[in-house]
């Protein structure tokens, strides 16, 4: 962004402190106007034909620019991806504690990936590892969606949850 000096344009449109256009004006005129003020001159549109300049606090709009920058960044929810592991002979009380961990995840507003490792010779009763993954996904019930039903990756079978949408 020109601000000041390093505007090399002969006419400039200008525009007024308080938001008032005053025309197309000489740079010079301009740059005295906003320099009798102790403001700057500040080039908010170069494309325009004649550029579009505006006479303001430069130092106190970076300031405002960069607020305004860090309150857009705070509003933006990076929705993150949280896993539950287990194995496939996990007892009833674990599996509780599992599907607390997932509840919680979906209440941060996070996705969970759900997987059920698979050791040795567990990899032949892969109907074991269905069964304990739909019974996660019930006793979850109504928080989550299933983003991707269960599948098989190496020796896991994976399933993605997403938090319910709020209506």
């Amino acid at each position: 962004m020109l601000i000041n000096e390093s505007i090399r344009e002969k006419e400039v449109r200008a525009i007024d402190s308080d938001g008032s256009q005053l025309g197309v004006l000489p740079t010079r005129q301009v740059l005295e106007m906003a320099y009798s003020r102790d403001l700057d001159l500040v080039m908010i549109s170069p494309t325009a034909q004649p550029p579009v300049c505006k006479i303001m606090d430069y130092g106190k709009y970076r300031f405002e620019q960069s607020k305004r920058d860090k309150e857009a960044k705070k509003k933006q929810k990076i929705v993150e991806i949280k896993e539950v592991r287990m194995s496939l002979n996990i007892d009833t009380h674990d599996l509780e504690t599992k599907i607390g961990q997932a509840n919680k995840f979906l209440g941060q507003g996070n996705k969970v990936k759900v997987s059920i490792r698979f050791r040795g010779r567990e990899m032949a009763h892969k109907s074991l590892g269905v069964e304990l993954m739909n019974r996660f996904i019930e006793l979850i019930g109504d928080e989550a969606v299933v983003d991707k039903p269960s599948k098989m990756e190496g020796r896991s079978m994976v399933a993605f949850l997403s938090p319910k949408p709020v209506k």
